[in-house]
This record gives structure tokens, C-alpha cells and sequence, in this order.
């Protein structure tokens, strides 16, 4: 043996001859090992040192006089902070550093987690701590921070987060701070939290596109509880609020009763002017051959909780309809009623307004359901001049088509539109073909007519109509004859989807889809649906395609469809109701007063 001497202490490494050990060459790779345990166990005694305060060459002391001793390399490599302070500043030829500001509980919890990596975070000390982290750029502190607060968020602290957050420059906080005020609007306003806000931070917050709104009227109501808060002196700010409030979307009988009787109306002319703008603005939108001026204040917010508005049929139990509210984010039933019999059709005009109205019993009115009014309450309106079944209806310009069908037991050309401003029918010019069972879809103003049954065979020709000319023209027709189709339009194209096809007298239920591009006058086939469909629902929700319930053949189906254009895919899911035929869906913002079960 060779003896290899350090300081007193001898060492005795084996030999051979002589000679290190070495393994002959058989072509093995080199591997390296890792002791999983080495980091912690390496920390494990690095913080037993600092408390004991051995080796450590830096004192930190807060302005409570409490003072932590450390090592700078450790404060070094885990803070950014900490590294510019020892390297790039006058600290590093230090031993002792005074921490301005710092609550010593908040320090000693940063220091414990830069020696372990272990945080714990309270409701009482996340603020602080957020902060304190922010400061020393521990990035991983500051994120468990946020997204601590992120699920503490709720009406009542949501805006004090976010100014907190901004404050700091906490831009993951602030994000999700401000999405949660957008989408719970209609909480946050009843919160004391609002009622403390500045005027400047209530214009900001009214005025914005996306907030959560269904009803301007809501709006108006959260301006003037905060303005009667502290009346004296807020009651000059009143119309420089006022002027992002959307009057003229909130209905003309509200303007003119609930507003005009406020006395913080009555007594400001700026705000008198705006109720005069926003009541002429229902007066003129009526005239359709004057253009109105578009301003802030009747332009629609963008953005809100959308529903699937859905009606349908009991299969277990004769003449049981009900309407429900689907929440395609959560997939989730929100509410469920019964409504009139009569299998119907819906829809949508001026944001808030259903129209419910039968296709297939003429012996039941069109109603009219306003999601505006604090209950469930169908009006009879005006029945159609034509007596027509099997017809199908559109909206366009908050109007109501009603398009072909069967009068006398054959089927028609006639069209008629519905003006709920005056509660009226009216004829206008017929189509070129008598059709029933056909599909009808709204794209770039113009109403198109797909396909259909005229008692001789299933047609696959398509015409539109243009409502400022009250002419028809006949389009590109379909590569297949379909009946029952259901139709339609996202991003600028038309979806013919599924229905019937007959072929040398057979009868083909179809799963195929074609898309119709206005620009290049073409029909093509994309994917086909997991289901053959006929007389499906077809709506259009956040970018992509709901094709809803229908006819397979052997049996009605419970189940949604989803279509993705940009990658030309279909998704199926269950729809949550029981042995039902799905007769017609809408997209609406259910207001919050009508959500709870």
C-alpha cells in the first residue's frame, strides 16, 4: 500500500502493483448517478446552521429590532434582491444590513422558505407576504400568493385585489382580479367595496365592452346607488357618469317611467339630455329607413354569461313543453320550466325578447317572453295573417320571417314578417319555390331557404332573400337534396347539417354536412356528425357550432353535437334532460335573476 499524507491525518488508499484498479474495457457508456436526497439533506443542515448561527456572515434586522442571521451565498442564489444588494451595492462589504419596512414574521417566514422551500400562507398574512416576495423577487412565493387570493376571490374583496394587485404589479393577480369583477358584475356592485370606489374607478369600470350585464338598466341602478351614498359630494359627478351609461338599450317603457321619475335626473340638464337621447333613439331605430348615428351609449356591450336557450318535448307524457337553460361551459341544466302546449319553435329578437310561436298546431298564438321582467310570463301577440303548419321562422333586424310551410294542405311560397315595435304581420314577396321541411339561416343580412319538400321530391336548391330590396334570387343549390336540414352560420359560412335525402324512392337519414362560403358561391362537405339528424337545433356559441337533439331514424336524441371549423372535428355530449325532442334553441345572456334553481 502507498500512503497519501493531508495535514496529520493519513490516508491509505489500496493498489495493486502499484497500479489504480481498472476495469477492463468491455464498451460500457459512462452513467451518472444522482442522490435525490443530496439537495434537501444539503439544506437540511444548512438551516440548522443558520440557526445556530455558525458560518453565517450577515445579520438582517427589521424595523422591530428583531435580527436574523444568515449566509449570503444561500440569500445570493435564491433572491434576485439579495444578489444585486451583495454583488452591485455597498451591503456586500457588510455584515450587518437594516431591512426598512419589513415585518420581522413575514422575513423569517421568506428566510425558513429560502433554506427549506417550504411556505405557508394565511389569510392573515397573504397580503404582506405577497408583497414582501414581490419585493425580493421569490417568484414562487409570489405565485402561491396569487393563487391563494385567486380563490379567495368573491364579491365582496374582488375590487380591493385587483387595486392591490395593480398597486404591486401583479399582473396573474390583476388578471384574474378583473375577470372575476367582468363576469360576476351584478355581486360586485351590491358589495360595500363598490359603494367606497372613486368616481374615476367607477367610470372605469361601467364603461368597459365585456363586463357581465344582460340589462343596461342594471347599470343605471349601480351608478345611482353610488352616487346617493354620499350624495353631497357626488352628486356633481352624476353626469360625467351618466355619459357611460347605455341608455338607449334599456327599454323605452323603463326610460320613461323609471328614469324619468329619478330626481337626480330631473335635477341635472346633462342627464336630461341623455334620457331625450336615449327615448329618440327608440323612436328612430323603428324607422327603418333612417340611418341612426352610432355612439357609445347605444352600442351593446360585447360579452356576458351566455345560456343555451332551449325548448322541448316531453316523449314520456303528451302536450308536456318546457324551456331550460344550458350552460355549455359547465354543461350543467340551470333552470327548467313548463310552458304552454304545442310543439314550437323559438327565438330571439332585440337581446331579450323571445318569440315562441307553433309550427305544427296553428291553434296556438305566437308568445313573447321579456327576460327583462322579474318573472316567467308568456303574452299572446298577434297570430300570422297566413294559416300556415310546417313553416320555418328566422330573425333579421329584430324582425320575425316566417317562411313557407303548408296553407291548405300543400305547400307554399308565401313569406310574412313579424314587427314587434308596432305588433304586426305583413306579407312580403313570395319565394320562387312552395316548400315545407326546409331549413332557413341568416347570413350577411340576407335570409336564405335551404332545401325541402314540395310534394314531388326533396329539393337541394337554396334562395335567399334581401329584405332592403324585397327580392328573392336563386343561389348555388346544394350538392344533396335534404329535408329536415337543419342550418347554421358561423364566421361568415352557412352549415346545411343532416336532414333526409331520398334516392330512387328510398329515404336516406343523413349524418353529412356542407358548408356554403358567400364568396366563392360553393357548396363543400366537410366532416361528418356522429348521428344521422333530421329537424335539428343548430346554434352558434363562442366560435363553435351546437347541432342539438333531432331524429336519428330509430329514436330522438338527447345529445349535442359540437363543431370545431378550425379543425373540422365533431364532439358528442349528453344533453341533461330526460326523453325529450329538442324543437328549437337560442344563445341569450340569462339575467341573474332568473338563475337560481
Amino acid at each position: 500500500m502507498s500512503v497519501k499524507e493531508m495535514g496529520s491525518v493519513r490516508h491509505v488508499i489500496p493498489w495493486t502493483n502499484g497500479q489504480k484498479q481498472v476495469l477492463k474495457p468491455i464498451g460500457c457508456d459512462p452513467k451518472i448517478y444522482v442522490n435525490s436526497c443530496h439537495t434537501h439533506s444539503l439544506f437540511e443542515v444548512l438551516q440548522c446552521l443558520r440557526r445556530e448561527e455558525v458560518f453565517c456572515d450577515m445579520k438582517l434586522e427589521t424595523d422591530d429590532g428583531i435580527i436574523v442571521s444568515v449566509h449570503k451565498v444561500v440569500l445570493v442564489s435564491a433572491s434576485p434582491y439579495f444578489h444585486a444588494m451583495f454583488t452591485s451595492f455597498s451591503e456586500g462589504d457588510k455584515d450587518f444590513v437594516h431591512l426598512r419596512e419589513f415585518d420581522s414574521n413575514i422575513l423569517q417566514l421568506l428566510i425558513d422558505y429560502i433554506y427549506t422551500g417550504k411556505i405557508m400562507v394565511t389569510e392573515q398574512n397573504v397580503m404582506v407576504l405577497l408583497q414582501a416576495a414581490n419585493l425580493l423577487q421569490l417568484d414562487f412565493v409570489k405565485g402561491v400568493c396569487t393563487e391563494f387570493l385567486q380563490i379567495q376571490l368573491n364579491p365582496s374583496n374582488c375590487l380591493g385585489i385587483k387595486e392591490f394587485a395593480d398597486f404591486f404589479n401583479c399582473m396573474e393577480l390583476s388578471s384574474s382580479s378583473e375577470e372575476y369583477i367582468k363576469k360576476n358584475f351584478l355581486k360586485v356592485v351590491e358589495a360595500d367595496e363598490f359603494l367606497f370606489l372613486s368616481s374615476d374607478q367607477v367610470i372605469n369600470l361601467i364603461s368597459r365592452d365585456d363586463i357581465n350585464v344582460p340589462f343596461e338598466e342594471k347599470i343605471f341602478e349601480c351608478v345611482i346607488n353610488w352616487v346617493k351614498n354620499d350624495l353631497d359630494c357626488r352628486c356633481d359627478t352624476l353626469p360625467k357618469l351618466m355619459e357611460h351609461v347605455r341608455l338607449s338599450l334599456a327599454p323605452q317603457e323603463y326610460l320613461s317611467i323609471k328614469i324619468f321619475e329619478e330626481p337626480l335626473i330631473k335635477n341635472s340638464s346633462k342627464c336630461k339630455d341623455f334620457l331625450i337621447e336615449a327615448l329618440n333613439f327608440h323612436i328612430l331605430k323603428n324607422n327603418r329607413r333612417i340611418t341612426i348615428p352610432q355612439t357609445i351609449r347605444n352600442s351593446p356591450r360585447q360579452t356576458g354569461q351566455k345560456f343555451l336557450l332551449s325548448i322541448w318535448d316531453s316523449m314520456s307524457s303528451i302536450y308536456e313543453y318546457y324551456i331550460s337553460w344550458y350552460d355549455p361551459a359547465t354543461k350543467l341544466m340551470h333552470k327548467t320550466i313548463r310552458i304552454n302546449s304545442g310543439s314550437r319553435t323559438i327565438g330571439l329578437i332585440k337581446e331579450h325578447l323571445i318569440f315562441s310561436i307553433s309550427t305544427t298546431q296553428n291553434i296556438y298564438p305566437m308568445e313573447m317572453l321579456d327576460l327583462s321582467s322579474q318573472s316567467l310570463q308568456w303574452t299572446p301577440t298577434v297570430s300570422l295573417l297566413v294559416d300556415r303548419i310546417f313553416f320555418k321562422v328566422c330573425v333579421l333586424d329584430d324582425r320575425i320571417y316566417a317562411v313557407g310551410g303548408v296553407v291548405n294542405r300543400s305547400p307554399t311560397n308565401s313569406v310574412e314578417v313579424f314587427d314587434a315595435s308596432i305588433q304586426e304581420w305583413r306579407l312580403i314577396s313570395p319565394m320562387f319555390t312552395e316548400r315545407e321541411d326546409h331549413g332557413v339561416g341568416v347570413l350577411n343580412n340576407l335570409i336564405y331557404v335551404v332545401g325541402g319538400y314540395n310534394r314531388q321530391s326533396v329539393l337541394k336548391s337554396v334562395e335567399c332573400y334581401d329584405p332592403s330590396l324585397d327580392i328573392w334570387t336563386s343561389v348555388t343549390q346544394m350538392s344533396t337534396s335534404r329535408r329536415w336540414v337543419g342550418v347554421g352560420v358561423l364566421d361568415g359560412i352557412m352549415y346545411a347539417i343532416g336532414g333526409e335525402h331520398n334516392e330512387n324512392n328510398r329515404s336516406y337519414f343523413l349524418n353529412s354536412v356542407e358548408a356554403y362560403s358567400p364568396i366563392s358561391k360553393v357548396w363543400s362537405f366537410i366532416a361528418n356528425m356522429h348521428n344521422c339528424r333530421i329537424s335539428p337545433s343548430v346554434v352558434t356559441y363562442n366560435g363553435l357550432l351546437y347541432v342539438m337533439g333531432g331524429f336519428s331514424g330509430v329514436k330522438f336524441l338527447d345529445s349535442v353535437e359540437i363543431y370545431d371549423p378550425k379543425t373540422n372535428t365533431w364532439t358528442i355530449e349528453p344533453f341533461p334532460t330526460n326523453e325529450e325532442m329538442i324543437n328549437g334553441a337560442v344563445v341569450v345572456n340569462m339575467p341573474s335573476h332568473l338563475r337560481a334553481d
